[in-house]
């Protein structure tokens, strides 16, 4: 799959397809693991630009309080929700 969006961005969207199904990571994590560690703004925003979503995973990315955070794709955080319990993961 071709992506389309910045080098950033295409970093973060990489990186997502690293999340096994059914767990979860915060955007700091996802910060950390990209090797930016100050940048959990700059992966939200990434994250929230995720035009390939749901084959890009990111429902799989929380807030670091254990909220959901928000999806911008159809359906929004219903779609999130389902998304996740349909892997596994306990809300």
């Amino acid at each position: 799959m071709k992506l389309k969006g910045t080098e950033f961005q295409i970093k973060v969207w990489k990186y997502l397809l690293t999340i096994p199904k059914g767990t979860v990571k915060t955007y700091k994590q996802v910060a950390i693991a990209i090797n930016s560690p100050y940048s959990a703004r700059a992966v939200g925003n990434a994250v929230g630009k995720n035009p390939y979503a749901p084959r890009i995973p990111c429902h799989r990315v929380i807030k670091s309080n254990g909220s959901l955070g928000g999806y911008s794709g159809l359906g929004g955080i219903k779609t999130k929700k389902k998304l996740l319990k349909k892997e596994g993961f306990l809300l």
